[in-house]
């Protein structure tokens, strides 16, 4: 323990981490599939990192197409322990400002079309995720945030949205009835895998528009947000490398044995071939 590797899941206009040194890539299959890339592995300080392009590189991969659990397996194979999750948002409050930094701790779920847990045959699995953000990470984000010229808002609900497509005026205007603060299209399913996976993981969410709610506002488009993610890149690196100096010694948050309790099916109905497909998820519980 103390020695796990830092993951960084690099969306919109993030596709490669400043400072790495020892650069080398690592081609993983996993048993849900391919991942969206290549795995970017590298030295940040004294800390080893794993990069993943979230939509591969050149944005070949929409939200909807993404392999989630692929993703997130491979980060666990090799042996990540955190994830930071760098993503671009929409803003839904008049105070969270296109350029500003949010640390998101709660989400809503609106999508239709994600698989988003490991365990939907063969065996059974209910991990708590209550609290879907680990506060170990978020509050290593926030302290790395707040030396960097940028205001960051720290708390708030994220909806995760099915895409392509921006939102409708109308779900819009709903959200914001609902006190959403930000909202994208990729982090819940993350999260949700990333949980039963047993990784730390958070979002550093980068606002670049006020998706269509506010009306002296132009409505969100595509090249208004790569102008604002072209500014905000670079804020994302100084917070990574800030916070990935705090992340070491042992795990001692829920996070870190979230299966311990969840795992309802009876280990003699556990057939050897999803023994083999899960293990590295649960073979610590499972003999």
């Amino acid at each position: 323990m103390g020695k796990e590797r830092i993951g960084v899941i690099g969306g919109s206009g993030l596709y490669t981490i400043d400072g790495l040194t020892d650069v080398r890539e690592v081609q993983l299959d996993t048993p849900f599939g391919p991942p969206s890339d290549a795995y970017i592995l590298g030295t940040l300080g004294d800390r080893e990192l794993v990069f993943l392009p979230r939509h591969g590189r050149g944005h070949r991969i929409p939200p909807t197409s993404l392999n989630f659990r692929a993703n997130i397996y491979g980060l666990k194979a090799l042996d990540v322990a955190w994830v930071l999750s760098i993503s671009a948002v929409g803003s839904m409050r008049e105070e969270i400002r296109p350029g500003d930094l949010v640390l998101p701790d709660q989400f809503i779920d609106r999508t239709h079309s994600r698989v988003s847990t490991f365990f939907d045959q063969d065996v059974v699995a209910h991990v708590a995720f209550a609290d879907p953000v680990c506060n170990v990470v978020s509050q290593a984000l926030h302290q790395a945030a707040s030396q960097v010229a940028a205001t960051v808002h720290v708390g708030g609900t994220y909806v995760c949205i099915e895409g392509p497509q921006f939102s409708t005026r109308a779900e819009s205007n709903l959200y914001r009835q609902w006190g959403v603060d930000v909202i994208g299209m990729t982090n819940l399913p993350e999260a949700r895998l990333a949980r039963e996976a047993e990784l730390c993981y958070a979002t550093l969410a980068l606002a670049t528009d006020y998706d269509c709610w506010r009306e002296s506002t132009d409505d969100v488009d595509i090249g208004s947000i790569l102008a604002i993610l072209q500014r905000n890149v670079q804020l994302a690196q100084q917070v990574i490398a800030g916070t990935v100096p705090q992340l070491q010694g042992e795990r001692s948050c829920p996070c870190s044995t979230a299966l311990q309790q969840a795992l309802i099916t009876a280990p003699e109905m556990i057939s050897p071939s999803a023994k083999e497909r899960l293990g590295l998820l649960i073979s610590r519980y499972i003999t």
